[in-house]
């Protein structure tokens, strides 16, 4: 039975996942429930982000061609996983996984997108230099319905800029959440780096409140994204709230009825928050 190492354990606040969870990698998925752990888990990813931040990003960048090459191999087992927990169908569960694994190749090139600006003479015998730099420990807050692709939107790029993450999946769908943190550990992340807890409005609220945490990004509801943001911004955080996206479609007169139903029906059923 394998135990990722970064997440900490208590003997009262676990939850065993039903099968076939605990046959795929033999992962054993444990819940966070008390501040001590949280205040862990964040702790980890302040001490971590002494040393990634000065690892030169181009090594990290390997770290992210590695984990893409991972995803690729276990893709198939990813999707098993969110089927599982989530209900979609396999396909959609792979196409799931690929959005996610889009962003990761994106990581793999984020140097090029770091890059500050100079301005010679500004004044008199004055240069301007903007250098782009790690804020620190950034945590997501993900929601149910995408349990690979927002959590790939998010720790893939924070991680590759030289910040560590604090990961806080739905609990409705922690699986694959697990799943990759355990795979980027084989791509080579270093302990601490990426971190995963669980639980549901305290767990949100702390990591609101955590002096450690220098940024939030959420993708779900409008209420909890309110909240959130009202929260986080008012301990100094930087937050990115996405919010209840929706999805139009303008049918024009000569469109084929029925592949436009089909095509609207898939839209809103599968790509709606």
């Amino acid at each position: 039975m394998l135990i990722i190492p970064f997440i900490l354990l208590s003997p009262s606040s676990y939850l065993l996942p039903p099968p076939p969870y605990v046959f795929i990698d033999d992962i054993l998925l444990y819940i966070y429930r008390t501040k001590e752990e949280l205040e862990e888990a964040t702790l980890s990813a302040k001490e971590a982000f002494q040393k990634w931040k000065e690892v030169p990003v181009q090594q990290r960048q390997r770290v992210m061609f590695q984990y893409q090459s991972i995803i690729r191999e276990r893709l198939v087992d990813l999707a098993k996983l969110i089927t599982l927990e989530n209900g979609k169908t396999l396909q959609d569960s792979q196409g799931d996984v690929f959005r996610g694994l889009e962003v990761v190749e994106t990581a793999c090139m984020v140097g090029s997108e770091m890059k500050g600006e100079t301005l010679n003479q500004i004044s008199q015998g004055m240069d301007i230099v903007t250098l782009r730099q790690p804020l620190g420990v950034c945590a997501g807050i993900t929601p149910f319905n995408f349990p690979a692709m927002i959590p790939l939107w998010m720790f893939p790029i924070a991680c590759t800029t030289g910040n560590t993450f604090v990961l806080k999946p739905s609990p409705h769908t922690p699986a694959a959440s697990m799943l990759l943190a355990k795979l980027s550990q084989e791509a080579g992340l270093p302990p601490g780096v990426l971190n995963v807890v669980h639980g549901s409005v305290e767990v949100v609220n702390f990591l609101c409140d955590s002096p450690h945490i220098r940024a939030i990004s959420f993708v779900g509801g409008n209420a909890a994204g309110e909240s959130i943001h009202a929260r986080g911004t008012a301990n100094g955080k930087r937050v990115q709230a996405n919010t209840s996206a929706k999805n139009h479609a303008t049918i024009l007169p000569d469109a084929d009825r029925e592949a436009t139903i089909k095509g609207v029906c898939v839209l809103f059923v599968f790509f709606c928050f």
